[in-house]
C-alpha cells in the first residue's frame, strides 16, 4: 500500500507543480504584486494539495469506484429494473447534493439565489438524468440521439429563458452543469455504467459503459433553467470578499471541509451499506478495503478542499485582477496557458484516463487524452478572458460549439463521442471552480465591476466543460481518417502489383 500511495503522490506532485510554478513565477514580475506572506501560504497549500490528490486517488480506487461497479453489477444482476431506477435516481440526487464543488459554486452566489434550493434542484436534475443513462444502458439507446434531442430541448428552454428576461441565469446554468461532476461524482457515476454495461454485455459493452457523466451533465442546466423561469427581476450579485481573501482563518476553513466531506461520504457510504446488508452482500474482504478507501478519500478531500480555499482561490481572485489591469492580451494569453496545465491538477481527469484506457484495451492511450483534455481547456479559458474583455453573451459561443460537438458525433465512432462527453463533465472539477472561476471574477471585477460578474465572469466552468468535446472527438475523427488512408494505399499497393507481388504481399 505504501509504494502505491508514493505512486500516487508522485503523479499527483507532477500535476499540481505546473500550475503553482506559472503562479509563482507571476507573483515575481511586475504584473502580479503578492507579498511574501501570501506566497508562503500558497506553497504549502500546493503542498496540501499534492498530498490531497494522491490521497484521493488512491481512495477513488479503492473504494469509490468498487462502490460504483459494485452496485451496478449486483443491482443488474437481481433483474428488477424498477429496483435499479430507484436507486440510481437517490444516489444520483445524494452524490450531487453532497457534491463540494457545488457547495463551493452555491457559496460564491448566495446573494443571488437560496444556496440550499440551488444544491437540491441540482441534485434532481443529476437523480433524473441517471435515471435516463442506465435506461439508455439496458435498451442500448444511441447516445448521440439523445444528446441531440436533450441539447435541443436546452436551446428551447434557452430562448425561453431570454424572452422572460431572466437570461442573465444563463451563465450559471451552463456552470451548474460543470460543477455537478466533480471529484466524488466522477469515479462512482462511470464505474455504475461501467458495472451495469459489464453485467448486460453485448458486442456494444464498452461504448455503452461511457455516457453517464455526459447525461448527467444535461440535467442540471436543464434544471436550473427552469429554476430560473419561476424567478422575477435581474440577479444581483454581490462579492463574496471573504472567500477571496487570504486572512482566511485555517482552523475553520478545515473544520468547513470536514464537515461538507463527512456529509458528502457519509450520505453515499450510508446509502451503500443499506444496498450491501439488502441486495449486494459482497464478501469481508472487499468492504474491509472499500472502508480504507473510504478513509483515504475523506482525507485526501480535505486537503484538497482546505489547500484550495486557503490559498488557490484567494490566489486565483488576485492574479485574476492585477493581470486584468496589465492589458486584455496579457489576460487571454494568461487564461490560455493556465487552462493547460490546470486540467492535470483534476483528480477525477485522473480516473477517467485510467478507465478509458482500460476499458478500450489501449485503443484511446492516456497521453493522447490528457494532451486533447489540456489543448481543450486552455482555448475554452482563452475564449472565456476574451468574452469578458469584449462583453457578450455565452451562447455566442455554447450554440455554435455544441452544434460542431454534436455534428462531430455523426463522424466519429461512438465511443469517442461517449468519451468526449463524459471527459467534458470531467475537466470541469474542484480546481476549475475554486481558482479558475475565482480568476474570472477577479478579471471582470477589474474590467467591467461587480455588477456585471454574473453576466460575464460566470461561464466559464461550462466553456471549460464545453471544448474538451470537439479536442477529443477529433481524435476519433484524426483515427477514421488516418484509417481510410491506410486502406486506400493498401489497394492502391495491391492493385499496382503483379501477380507474384501480390502473393507476396499477401
Amino acid at each position: 500500500m505504501g509504494k502505491v500511495l508514493m505512486s500516487k503522490i508522485k503523479e499527483a506532485l507532477f500535476s499540481v507543480l505546473p500550475v503553482a510554478a506559472i503562479v509563482l513565477i507571476m507573483s515575481f514580475t511586475p504584473l502580479v504584486e503578492v507579498n511574501s506572506r501570501e506566497r508562503m501560504i500558497f506553497i504549502l497549500s500546493a503542498l496540501f494539495l499534492v498530498l490531497g490528490i494522491g490521497l484521493f486517488n488512491l481512495g477513488a480506487d479503492l473504494a469509490m469506484t468498487p462502490m460504483g461497479e459494485n452496485v451496478g453489477v449486483g443491482l443488474t444482476k437481481s433483474k428488477k429494473l424498477s429496483l435499479l431506477l430507484v436507486v440510481c435516481f437517490i444516489m444520483g440526487v445524494l452524490i450531487t447534493v453532497a457534491e463540494p464543488d457545488l457547495s463551493v459554486l452555491a457559496e460564491q452566489v448566495g446573494a443571488v439565489i437560496n444556496s440550499t434550493l440551488l444544491i437540491v434542484t441540482v441534485g434532481v436534475g443529476v437523480g433524473l438524468f441517471l435515471l435516463i443513462a442506465i435506461l439508455k444502458i439496458v435498451f442500448k439507446g444511441d447516445l448521440s440521439a439523445l444528446l441531440i434531442f436533450f441539447y435541443l430541448m436546452l436551446f428551447a428552454i434557452t430562448t425561453m429563458l431570454i424572452e422572460s428576461g431572466n437570461g442573465s441565469y444563463l451563465p450559471l446554468g451552463f456552470d451548474s452543469g460543470g460543477v455537478t461532476t466533480g471529484p466524488i461524482t466522477v469515479p462512482f457515476i462511470m464505474a455504475l455504467g461501467v458495472g451495469v454495461a459489464a453485467t448486460i454485455g453485448g458486442k456494444k459493452s464498452k461504448e455503452n459503459s461511457f455516457g453517464l457523466v455526459a447525461l448527467c451533465s444535461i440535467g442540471p442546466i436543464l434544471a436550473v433553467m427552469m429554476l430560473a423561469l419561476t424567478s422575477s427581476g435581474s440577479p444581483i450579485y454581490e462579492l463574496p470578499a471573504e472567500s477571496y481573501s487570504f486572512g482566511t482563518e485555517v482552523s475553520a476553513v478545515i473544520l468547513h471541509s470536514l464537515k461538507a466531506v463527512a456529509q458528502a461520504l457519509g450520505l453515499i457510504v450510508l446509502f451503500f451499506f443499506v444496498l450491501q446488508f439488502t441486495v449486494l452482500k459482497l464478501p469481508r474482504k472487499k468492504i474491509i478495503q472499500i472502508i480504507v478507501g473510504i478513509v483515504y478519500t475523506f482525507v485526501g478531500l480535505v486537503m484538497f478542499l482546505s489547500a484550495v480555499e486557503i490559498g488557490f482561490m484567494p490566489m486565483g481572485f488576485k492574479i485574476g485582477q492585477q493581470i486584468a489591469n496589465s492589458g486584455s492580451a496579457v489576460l487571454i494569453v494568461f487564461g490560455f496557458i493556465i487552462g493547460l496545465v490546470v486540467v492535470l491538477a483534476e483528480p477525477a481527469v485522473h480516473v477517467l484516463n485510467n478507465q478509458v484506457e482500460e476499458i478500450t484495451g489501449g485503443a484511446v492511450k492516456k497521453r493522447s487524452m490528457l494532451i486533447a483534455l489540456s489543448v481543450g481547456v486552455g482555448v475554452s479559458i482563452a475564449l472565456a478572458m476574451i468574452r469578458i474583455v469584449y462583453r457578450f453573451s455565452l451562447l455566442y459561443y455554447v450554440i455554435p460549439g455544441y452544434l460542431i460537438s454534436l455534428g462531430l458525433s455523426f463522424f466519429v465512432p461512438k465511443i469517442y463521442t461517449a468519451i468526449a462527453f463524459d471527459s467534458g463533465g470531467v475537466a470541469s472539477g474542484p480546481l476549475t471552480s475554486s481558482f479558475i472561476l475565482p480568476l474570472a471574477i477577479g478579471a471582470c471585477e477589474a474590467l467591467c465591476g461587480v455588477s456585471e460578474v454574473m453576466s460575464f465572469a460566470f461561464g466559464v466552468v461550462a466553456l471549460v466543460a464545453m471544448t474538451p468535446l470537439i479536442t477529443i472527438q477529433a481524435l476519433g475523427f484524426r483515427a477514421v481518417v488516418t484509417e481510410k488512408v491506410h486502406k486506400k494505399l493498401t489497394m492502391r499497393r495491391i492493385l499496382r502489383a503483379d501477380d507474384e507481388q501480390i502473393i507476396n504481399f499477401m
